[in-house]
């Protein structure tokens, strides 16, 4: 009876709005400031060309999602360790049926009859098929055609092709709809694709974090014929031993039934188990035939029609150093997104762990994410995952976006995802990225925004940025040192990513620490250069060694080199941290960054004073006392993490 009169309520709203129509001056809702590197202007959309429009809906409640957050991850809170069911919080943060009817009445009063506009299941988006010319006097914008075309080869038997893409470069939004809609696809965001030199197909597309060379993943010295697994060589060849005495992580799981940790890995980089056997023979007692526990999402699987570094460099390194530290008791869940042809990004990930955000958010945007059914040849044709399977304790992710690749509204809306997870329990990393100051492949900005060799304004990472996630950079033990001695940051092949949001504010947690860095020893670079308003998101948050990793690749011993290295073995201490608390009957840690940045726990990492992250024409910014843009609070000391969490309600 209720839902019968809520229902009456919404049509009589809904029919109140049909007769007297509401008019409110349209406002800019998204704008591009540059054409992305490799895009030309083509022509002028046709008008009668079809648009599939979507409107990604806001929703409730949201602007309070971090202190809901701080609540349960605060340590002196009351709350602290309460965590939230997937249940809880798809009904606090599900779209109202105000903001779904106003969206509604909108189109039907711009002449979009009520049997075209669809409500997605989700309750997250509203789509309509419309024509460019509806979709430019809905939206105040002209859509134009644009081409990427570069026809060389881009990395390995690879290349780029031609590719036609729509785009807007601004759209706008009524006054009283604006607060409704996070964005609109398609607008301001392009898309292109990598196929084999063949033509055999598509192989992936820029949404496929995961595509051989992209700038997020490992970096490699080469192969070696020696391994030196003793800790006096640990400066030329790092190895578990070397990372259980720099943490020092001796722990032997007791509740693994009860705890789990996961990786994720994105289509094609793939492991293979040869090379799993190959490292465990060596390294890791008690795996030689284990594999990790594969969760296979929108299509995913361990390819092996294509190996080596480029291939098998993400995955190896991940699993081999991960699955080692956790040691052979503790099962490591590998959770491996999209298909050969399409891939995946972060959000097809956060569809198939949290059913609440395809279910209520429907986070993915069909120029930045891979969408299935995916009907090219070779594609994966089944149902797109949702909500697939339990997040782990602790999730790590070495695979990262710039923040400038990505609009404000896209990256809000995903990190909002993290903090459910934070909400849920989930410790969630990323690696800060490999190249000190400037974006991947060492690209900086231009003052228009644009991404390239030249620019010199420094372009963070993401998901780094975001508040919710823990973000791990890289040090290194330096040349002729050993493990007893303090670490620097790493400034070998790569150089820890780190510094200042264009895009979140500085969460609460972190402001007193960054506040300092800033007074006693703020960077003496131009203000145009980096944010320096001392209000926004400083990252990364911490650090671990990313130099020099014994990684079995392809039948092969290599060294890698990356945060790819950080991320994983920072995962696996936190998540001997949740078995000891797991085995007093305590709760996982959860969204650790409110706890690492209290008083208490200040002490519990080594704090790295040594090294720079050199980038954009510039040193970057350099390692000092206490927190920093390059190794964050330091790396873990797992006693001392251990013996303070446990402590904790």
């Amino acid at each position: 009876m209720r839902s019968g009169l809520l229902s009456l309520v919404v049509l009589a709203l809904g029919l109140s709005v049909w007769a007297e129509p509401k008019l409110s001056p349209y406002q800019l809702h998204e704008k591009r400031t540059h054409i992305p590197p490799g895009w030309s202007f083509d022509r002028r959309q046709s008008s009668d060309a079809i648009l599939p429009l979507r409107f990604a809906l806001t929703q409730s409640n949201i602007e309070d999602i971090g202190k809901y957050l701080m609540e349960v991850s605060h340590p002196t809170s009351p709350s602290y360790g309460a965590h939230w069911t997937a249940g809880q919080i798809a009904r606090k943060f599900s779209p109202s049926d105000e903001t779904i009817t106003i969206v509604r009445v909108w189109l039907e009063e711009n002449g979009f009859d009520g049997s075209r506009i669809t409500v997605t299941p989700n309750r997250g988006w509203v789509q309509v098929q419309a024509t460019v010319e509806e979709a430019e006097r809905l939206l105040q914008t002209e859509y134009h055609m644009y081409r990427h075309e570069t026809g060389q080869e881009h990395v390995g038997e690879f290349i780029r092709f031609s590719l036609l893409s729509n785009a807007c470069d601004a759209y706008h939004l009524p006054e009283h709809v604006k607060p409704h809609i996070d964005f609109v696809t398609p607008t301001v965001h392009f898309d292109s694709k990598l196929i084999k030199r063949s033509g055999a197909g598509d192989y992936g597309t820029t949404h496929s974090i995961g595509q051989p060379g992209a700038g997020s993943l490992p970096k490699s010295a080469g192969q070696i014929s020696t391994l030196l697994n003793e800790l006096e060589n640990c400066d030329q060849q790092i190895t578990p031993i070397c990372l259980r005495a720099l943490y020092g992580l001796s722990h032997e799981p007791l509740t693994a039934n009860k705890n789990s940790y996961g990786i994720v890995e994105y289509t094609p980089q793939a492991y293979l188990q040869s090379d799993l056997d190959m490292f465990a023979g060596n390294f890791s007692e008690g795996l030689v035939g284990v594999a990790p526990e594969m969760v296979s999402i929108d299509g995913g699987y361990a390819q092996t029609e294509y190996t080596g570094f480029l291939f098998n460099g993400e995955s190896s390194l991940d699993l081999q150093y991960g699955m080692n530290l956790v040691t052979s008791k503790q099962k490591v869940t590998l959770y491996q997104v999209g298909d050969m042809v399409q891939g995946a990004s972060n959000n097809n990930f956060l569809d198939a762990i949290d059913g609440a955000y395809c279910s209520f958010e429907g986070g993915d945007d069909p120029t930045q994410d891979g969408i299935y059914p995916d009907d090219t040849p070779g594609g994966y044709t089944g149902v797109e995952a949702c909500g697939i399977a339990k997040p782990a304790n602790v999730i790590s992710t070495s695979y990262s976006y710039d923040e400038s690749e990505l609009t404000p509204f896209y990256t809000a809306r995903q990190c909002a995802e993290y903090a459910k997870l934070g909400l849920m329990g989930v410790t969630v990393l990323y690696s800060s990225g490999d190249y000190g100051v400037a974006g991947n492949y060492g690209l900086c900005l231009e003052p228009n925004g644009t991404a390239s060799p030249d620019g010199t304004i420094f372009n963070p990472s993401f998901p780094g940025t975001c508040p919710y996630i823990t973000s791990v950079g890289a040090t290194q033990v330096n040349p002729g040192s050993s493990v007893f001695e303090p670490e620097g940051a790493c400034e070998q092949r790569i150089y820890s990513g780190g510094g200042f949001s264009n895009y979140f504010a500085m969460p609460d947690y972190q402001k007193e620490a960054v506040a300092h860095y800033l007074k006693n020893y703020n960077p003496q670079y131009p203000r145009s250069i980096w944010n320096s308003s001392g209000t926004s998101r400083g990252f990364p948050d911490i650090s671990a060694n990313g130099a020099n990793y014994v990684v079995a690749i392809d039948g092969s011993f290599e060294l890698a080199f990356g945060t790819s290295c950080s991320a994983p073995v920072s995962g696996a201490i936190f998540t001997m941290i949740n078995d000891a608390r797991l085995a007093v009957g305590k709760q996982p840690i959860g969204f650790i960054n409110p706890t690492i940045y209290s008083p208490n726990f200040i002490d519990a990492f080594n704090d790295i004073t040594m090294g720079g992250n050199q980038g954009c024409g510039t040193a970057g910014y350099t390692a000092v006392p206490g927190w920093d843009p390059v190794t964050g609070l330091g790396t873990p000391n797992f006693p001392k993490l251990v013996a303070k969490w446990l402590l904790l309600p």
